[in-house]
């Protein structure tokens, strides 16, 4: 018979991105007690990752659980991009209700509707967290009409419309359930979610039942998969029975060798759970996102839903540059085949696909972020390989028409700017839907645009605005294909010669373009060295030495001046380089190169397009 388990709470803790989500998570995790009075606790604890601490942003979800008067709350810190949005989609499966975070500045923004439907649609009831009361510009009024108005958009139902505001400052560690009064601690947030968010059901006495929504990697006990216990009792030693719904012939039987639960930071070893509790269980080679753990007797999957599909691609190729294989530690194609099978162990809105060649691999994700940090990762692990630009991925219909992915694209900008945006943004066959008054002297601009139009324009949008302007985008289905678009109005510099880079040929290649190389530096022929002020590609020896003759001194050369050389971060490298370019990467290097490195095959190549 089925029953609620009232000493636990199963939440997911959503919000756009840089609403404060991971923020507030630290404050529940310090306010429950679960860290010594004197213990040094740094902050954004969540983002465990490197690259999430550098950034700010949150990539991957994680489990955590806090304990508030005798009840155990499990807590999913999620992502806020869209390029994680897969991550979202997944581990709502395992709670019972999610809070909402809303910046009381910039209110409901594009990614706070994706994560709102997603939750909505799963009928999951909804704690609204109006976060950041304490910034000067918050407008929490207004907040609340735009959240408000959100849920009717969303067609939420008359329970969903009723649910409870809390008004917070993450970074005070306060919460108060009346918007004129100031709280003290969390604990009105903590209330909040013990009395409105149900606790789980399931029957204690039927046969073990657990979805596996998130998959952890150890490079010691191998995967880990993370999810609810919907039904009975799962022990260790267990013999279970690993299932999948959307693959009926999937049936193997494995034991279950360990099992955790989660508790502040850590998991803790448990010898047994039951119904509603979150677990991590390991001693399974080949388990998988989606897959259900049944008793021996009682086999019956867990509907879960599919994934959404990757919109772009790169070419993940091993680096055959004159310079290959001096700075990176793996560098064959079979370390570059395990790396990114290995990385579809965690992540799973990555596909990898091998090609015609065994030297290259065509790997897809959910946008530019989702592939950049991708290979930053693997780049600080000692991997060294080339990529291709990213490209997107086309279908076709019923009349075998192509259809390319589009986005909705949300701009606020202030108002002298939105010129040049909307310009640049039609250029790249964006169509204006929407413009409005935005906050403090900023206009909100709405495009429907193709994917492949945003490949390469963020950096470009900071140099528009002058740094100032926002961008966010949603996925929005695919549509008929727009025509061609050009990315760059700019050829390239290449370098003519291999050898080092000399000032004096550095000299005289500045006046063409605008550099990426200082002198003394290791050049090849076909690699590109800067930018080229003219739309062609052009051809330049910056090896060249100054001859010297009895008239000519050799301090003269100490007059030349050499302008600073442009240094291309990884996104800006992706984002510039054409489609017959490639990005070396190396732990410690990033250079741009002509797939085609002879100068004579390069120019037949071109003739015959």
């Amino acid at each position: 018979m089925k029953q609620n388990r009232e000493d636990v709470r199963n939440i997911a803790i959503i919000a756009h991105v840089d609403h404060g989500k991971t923020t507030l998570v630290d404050e529940l995790l310090k306010q429950s007690g679960i860290f010594r009075a004197n213990q040094e606790v740094v902050e954004r604890m969540m983002d465990s990752n490197d690259i999430e601490r550098e950034r700010g942003i949150t990539i991957l979800a994680k489990n955590t659980a806090v304990t508030y008067k005798n009840t155990k709350i499990n807590i999913i810190d999620t992502p806020g991009h869209a390029d994680f949005g897969g991550e979202v989609e997944r581990v709502l499966k395992m709670v019972d209700g999610v809070v909402l975070v809303v910046d009381a500045f910039e209110g409901a923004m594009p990614q706070t509707k994706f994560v709102l439907r997603k939750a909505l649609e799963l009928n999951l009831p909804v704690i609204v967290c109006i976060n950041k009361i304490d910034r000067p510009e918050a407008r929490c009024e207004e907040v609340i009409d735009e959240v408000l108005e959100l849920f009717l958009d969303l067609d939420a139902n008359d329970t969903q419309l009723d649910c409870p505001f809390i008004f917070a400052s993450a970074k005070m560690g306060i919460a108060s359930n009346d918007i004129t009064v100031t709280g003290t601690d969390m604990s009105p947030l903590f209330e909040t979610i013990i009395n409105y968010i149900p606790a789980p059901v399931g029957d204690p006495d039927a046969g073990t039942q657990i979805l596996i929504s998130t998959i952890d990697y150890n490079e010691y006990v191998g995967r880990i998969g993370v999810g609810k216990v919907d039904n009975g009792v799962v022990r260790v030693n267990q013999e279970v029975i690993l299932v999948n719904a959307h693959d009926p012939e999937k049936q193997k039987k494995v034991k279950i060798n360990k099992l955790y639960e989660f508790d502040g930071l850590n998991k803790v070893d448990v010898q047994e759970a039951g119904i509603g509790s979150i677990v991590a269980i390991s001693g399974i080679s080949d388990i998988h996102i989606g897959d259900t753990l049944c008793s021996l007797e009682n086999v019956s999957p867990i509907h879960f839903q599919k994934i959404s599909e990757p919109t772009i691609a790169m070419n993940f190729i091993v680096n055959d540059s004159p310079l290959a294989g001096l700075e990176g530690k793996f560098v064959t194609s079979r370390h570059l085949r395990e790396r990114l099978f290995r990385e579809l162990n965690t992540d799973v809105s990555l596909r990898v696909e091998e090609t015609d060649s065994t030297e290259s691999y065509k790997v897809s994700g959910r946008g530019e972020l989702h592939l950049s940090v991708l290979i930053e990762n693997m780049r600080r692990e000692g991997f060294e390989f080339a990529v291709s630009k990213a490209e997107v991925l086309y279908q076709k219909d019923e009349q075998g028409k192509t259809l390319e992915p589009m986005e909705l694209c949300y701009i606020d900008v202030p108002d002298e700017f939105s010129g040049a945006v909307i310009e640049k943004l039609s250029q790249r066959k964006g169509e204006l839907r929407n413009m409005g008054a935005g906050n403090g002297g900023y206009t909100r601009l709405e495009f429907s645009i193709p994917s492949r139009g945003l490949i390469g324009y963020r950096g470009e949008f900071m140099t528009d605005t002058k740094g100032n302007g926002i961008m966010n985008t949603v996925f929005d289905g695919y549509g008929p294909f727009k025509g061609e678009i050009q990315y760059r109005k700019t050829g390239s510099l290449i370098a003519f010669e291999s050898g080092e880079s000399v000032t004096y040929g550095l000299f005289n290649a500045q006046e063409r373009g605008i550099l990426f190389i200082g002198a003394g530096e290791k050049v090849y022929s076909g690699m590109i060295i800067g930018q080229c002020a003219k739309v062609e590609d052009c051809e330049l020896n910056v090896c060249k030495k100054k001859q010297l003759t009895n008239t000519r001194s050799s301090g003269a050369d100490e007059a030349l001046r050499l302008s600073p050389p442009k240094i291309l971060s990884l996104e800006q490298a992706l984002e510039f380089i054409d489609t017959d370019e490639l990005l070396e990467v190396t732990p410690k290097s990033l250079r741009i190169r002509k797939k085609l490195l002879d100068p004579t095959t390069r120019k037949r190549a071109s003739s015959k397009k």
